[in-house]
């Protein structure tokens, strides 16, 4: 598959069929994060893997009780590990970077048949507390991965003329 496949393909599974994901495809998704551009090249993150169904479960209680979360085989919570750190535009870096780490695993996955959905909602202070993640670092993302159970339907999307300008913005 192809990078312009892989973003074409790549959607917001909800539903995952209850199949384990083999270890050398979740081995591929965390070095594709692994190998992500970051501010100064720091690598200022960690990629917590839960694989554990009591842990999964809570992870979904504490995103609001989505409960498809706690249903994927893997979740992996993005970490920063220094959120106080702005970039030289005043956009915090670890933001962007794991934007960038996070958004490669979900590419990845849909190299390797499998889905993924990128949560924010959720509740920072519980997910730190369930997966021992001191108080100073912050919780970007929980991504959880598996199998599709349904197939997606079309993407709608705005036009780029709703969304793009040239020279200035306007």
């Amino acid at each position: 598959m192809d990078v312009s496949n892989a973003i074409l393909d790549r959607r917001s599974v909800r539903a995952y069929e209850p199949r384990e994901i083999p270890e050398e495809s979740l081995n591929e998704i965390l070095e594709a994060a692994r190998i992500a551009p970051s501010a100064a090249n720091r690598q200022l993150w960690k990629f917590v893997v839960i694989k554990d169904k009591e842990r999964r479960r809570a992870i979904a209680k504490a995103a609001g009780g989505q409960g498809f979360v706690g249903e994927a085989p893997v979740i992996i919570a993005a970490v920063g590990l220094q959120p106080d750190h702005l970039m030289g535009c005043e956009v915090p870096a670890y933001a962007v970077d794991l934007a960038i780490a996070v958004d490669h695993m979900t590419l990845q996955a849909v190299e390797l048949g499998l889905g993924s959905c990128w949560i924010g909602a959720f509740s920072q202070s519980e997910v730190r507390r369930i997966l021992n993640i001191p108080e100073e670092y912050k919780v970007v993302a929980l991504l959880p991965i598996g199998y599709p159970a349904t197939s997606g339907g079309p993407k709608i999307r705005k036009s780029l003329k709703e969304i793009v300008c040239y020279e200035t913005f306007k």
